[in-house]
């Protein structure tokens, strides 16, 4: 009987375990300015930040001020990533090259409180051979803000303040650069994900699980 009610305690906490496994963590949210590279007429996350990335004439990148946890949830730009639409009346020149750049200032409801989105930008940029995308930007929608830490914070002045800070808690700036946001040298950090937290949960339960058992045993 106590080695059937230890399987049937074991079973209940396993149950326990399962559900826990299966229930995501709520991630935090950031409010930041995303970076995007032009592929066609869509859109692709760049997989570097916008001041080590150095596109060649005929690239288009994007920015979108965006609230999310990640990448995958980003807002992408709106407008369409076509270079020939967007140069089409900036002529080639030697020496230099042409980058559209499309600026998105993002939703009135993922703007910082008191302040308005500006209209989006798009924009051709002729900048040198070499230039890099935050070049590019820099060219077309001054003044930008960075932070210590080389990460975007304001593209033509906006937001006025603040940097990649946590929804909800506009005070208190996050202690690292989330990983989502458009860092100007390209590093991209990672957090803790949900499945980090979801397995330290199991082992704690399988541990509590084995203990009980035993215990039911000597008994």
């Amino acid at each position: 009987m106590r080695r059937r009610a230890g399987l049937a305690g074991a079973a209940l906490l396993a149950g326990t375990v399962t559900g826990l496994a299966a229930a995501p963590a709520q991630a935090q949210e950031y409010r930041y300015w995303s970076f995007w590279q032009g592929k066609g007429s869509s859109w692709t996350y760049a997989s570097e930040g916008p001041g080590s990335l150095r596109p060649a004439d005929g690239a288009v990148v994007g920015f979108r001020f965006t609230v999310s946890a990640d990448s995958a949830a980003a807002g992408k730009p709106r407008a369409a990533a076509g270079f020939g639409a967007i140069c089409a009346h900036t002529p080639a020149e030697k020496g230099r090259k042409r980058i559209g750049v499309v600026v998105d200032f993002g939703t009135a409801a993922d703007a910082p409180g008191g302040e308005r989105p500006p209209a989006s930008r798009t924009t051709c940029a002729r900048v040198a051979a070499d230039a890099s995308a935050g070049e590019a930007l820099a060219a077309v929608a001054r003044p930008l803000r960075y932070d210590a830490s080389a990460l975007l914070c304001a593209v033509a002045g906006y937001p006025k303040a603040g940097c990649a800070e946590p929804v909800g808690d506009a005070k208190k700036a996050p202690s690292a650069s989330p990983s989502p946001g458009a860092a100007a040298d390209g590093g991209d950090g990672g957090g803790p994900s949900a499945g980090l937290f979801g397995g330290i949960a199991v082992l704690v339960v399988l541990g509590a699980a084995a203990g009980w058992q035993l215990r039911r045993r000597r008994g």
